[in-house]
């Protein structure tokens, strides 16, 4: 009965006096209740009535207050929604009254609905909110924005929690152990991501507020410099994505790089940028005005979002194949400039941010003119191999790649990224040679990239179907040797993707092979209780794995029958 006292209303206290100070303590309650009860003469005969069902009078006092409570409610929304000029005047004036009843559970919803229906809550309102965290806990997500936009320190509580647990959300995709997992970070479509559950909180806490929006962008920008974990980048294209989704015209028609994101998240559902979509988004990266360059960093950071950069590695990589096809130069695609010119942009993110050097860098002519030619030559002797395979023959030449390659992966991030891209393809179009030609290439590469969750989680995803392959020496020797487990002690996420991996071709692989990996991949002291769990699990598999009978060849069948034609159909 909080509050009650202070709106006129007799409340505990004064009913606590009279019955200290009465002598019929009977005769003392009677009268509170005829004073303090519903005086409305037409209930007066119905009250004897009630007492005469066992009908108490706290219960019929809760439902009339259910019943006024609802239509209160719905008044002050459906006056919120009016036409009146003064509606916002009559609604504060109404919460003045009501708001010293807010710590009662029977009227709080009411006092929290009124608050709720008023743009702008006068600030004594609120900072007793803020102050009393019950109070703050039961409001409206429309009365959190208003004390968000003035305390940043308690919103970035809120918020904390969500982007911890939306990056424990990605990690546990990547590593998940569940067999669909394995196949799901890349292909869920955007749309679908986003209606994730931290996504959508977090479209629900920034609302209409362009404050508390630019208050999530810094602070996924602070992380991404603080940790360089790319999912931040995932999170900023998806947060303004879900905002375009449920039109809140009043961001997204304020942050310069809706169109360009809206533009790119059509390329990534569709997992390819054509002629038509490069064209916009090189125009959308060309209308950057002199002035507004520190646009360009929030466009890096969506183009660091791991699906950009996947999208654009797959569409360069096929754009080339292409060009070799057609026996066209790739200096003379516009469309390849345009992905180059995105994977810089999207790789660089971290070094423009942190520098606050937002402009654009250009493309070294030798990646354009050594290495790019050089990456098609490898797809050219795919080719030859193909044609050579179809034509039985087998006259193609081992040669080594290009000296070039190794030369420019060490040291570039756009030609590693597009190297480990052409690694995928091959891995797809289940080319064995072509894996073991380049895989022991690829051990050393600019920031480890070959070594990243980002690449291993396709990579080893893809290996699956190449189940028959495990059965040759060869192959599993360029795989396990002298690429996956070169940086096996020094990197735990590299022995858990081998691990994911070997738990689906041990059946294939060759009996000292499975032995010898068994006994490398045995989790060390340093290694997590994860790994310790993934590897015990896997070991059961295999040691409880009971190979498939072979079905026996059939025996031949001595009939004359045999020899006859089968007749023709008529």
């Amino acid at each position: 009965m909080s509050g009650f006292e202070e709106v006129g209303i007799a409340g505990s206290d004064h009913l606590r006096e009279a019955l200290t100070n009465c002598t019929d303590p009977q005769q003392a309650i009677e009268d509170f209740q005829a004073e303090n009860g519903i005086l409305l003469p037409t209930l007066q005969h119905a009250l004897p009535l009630l007492d005469l069902h066992n009908i108490r009078r706290l219960e019929f006092h809760q439902s009339i207050m259910e019943e006024l409570n609802e239509r209160l409610i719905k008044r002050t929304a459906e006056l919120a929604g009016s036409d009146d000029k003064k509606r916002y005047k009559k609604i504060e004036d109404l919460l003045s009254k009501c708001f010293p009843l807010i710590r009662n559970k029977v009227v709080q919803p009411v006092v929290m609905s009124v608050m709720k229906c008023l743009p702008k809550v006068p600030e004594k309102y609120l900072s007793v909110l803020v102050e009393d965290r019950e109070l703050y806990e039961v409001a409206a997500p429309e009365v959190k924005r208003q004390i968000w936009e003035q305390n940043p320190s308690l919103f970035g509580d809120e918020v904390s929690p969500l982007l911890s647990e939306y990056i424990k959300n990605k990690e546990a995709v990547l590593f998940g152990n569940d067999r669909v997992n394995s196949h799901m970070f890349f292909s869920v479509p955007p749309k679908t991501r986003r209606q994730g559950d931290v996504v959508q909180r977090l479209t629900q806490m920034v609302g209409k507020s362009i404050k508390l929006y630019d208050m999530v962008l810094q602070f996924l920008r602070t992380l991404f410099l603080r940790t360089r974990n790319v999912h931040y980048c995932t999170l900023r294209a998806e947060l303004l994505m879900s905002l375009h989704d449920v039109e809140t015209n009043e961001i997204v028609n304020e942050d310069p790089c809706h169109k360009f994101t809206w533009c790119l998240d059509a390329c990534i559902r569709e997992r390819f940028i054509d002629e038509k979509r490069s064209r916009e988004l090189q125009g959308f990266l060309d209308g950057v005005k002199r002035g507004q360059e520190q646009v360009l960093g929030d466009l890096s950071m969506i183009l660091c979002d791991p699906y950009a950069v996947h999208t654009a590695g797959l569409s360069t990589i096929k754009l080339l194949v292409h060009l070799v096809s057609q026996e066209k130069l790739p200096r003379d695609s516009q469309v390849l400039m345009l992905l180059l010119r995105m994977l810089t942009l999207g790789l660089g993110a971290w070094d423009m941010i942190d520098k606050q050097q937002f402009r654009e860098p250009k493309l070294e002519n030798d990646l354009i003119l050594k290495f790019i030619p050089s990456l098609m030559s490898l797809l050219v002797d795919d080719n030859m191999r193909i044609i050579n395979r179809r034509l039985n023959e087998n006259n193609l030449e081992k040669r080594s790649i290009p000296a070039i390659l190794p030369k420019f992966i060490k040291k570039d991030r756009i030609a590693a990224t597009l190297v480990l891209y052409y690694v995928l393809h091959a891995t797809k179009m289940r080319n064995r040679e072509a894996l073991c030609r380049i895989l022991p290439n690829i051990v050393r590469t600019e920031s480890n990239l070959s070594y990243d969750d980002i690449f291993l989680h396709p990579f080893t995803s893809q290996l699956v179907p190449m189940v028959e392959d495990f059965t040759q020496e060869q192959f599993c020797e360029a795989l396990f040797d002298r690429f996956l487990l070169v940086h096996l002690g020094s990197q735990e996420n590299v022995t858990r993707h081998t691990l994911k991996l070997l738990e689906h071709v041990f059946p294939k692989l060759p009996s000292e092979r499975l032995t010898k990996l068994q006994g490398i991949l045995e989790p060390k002291p340093g290694h997590s209780q994860d790994v310790r769990e993934l590897y015990t699990a896997i070991m059961d598999k295999i040691n409880s794995y009971t190979p498939s009978p072979k079905t026996p060849a059939a025996e031949p069948i001595d009939s004359p029958l045999i020899s006859v034609p089968t007749p023709a159909p008529l």
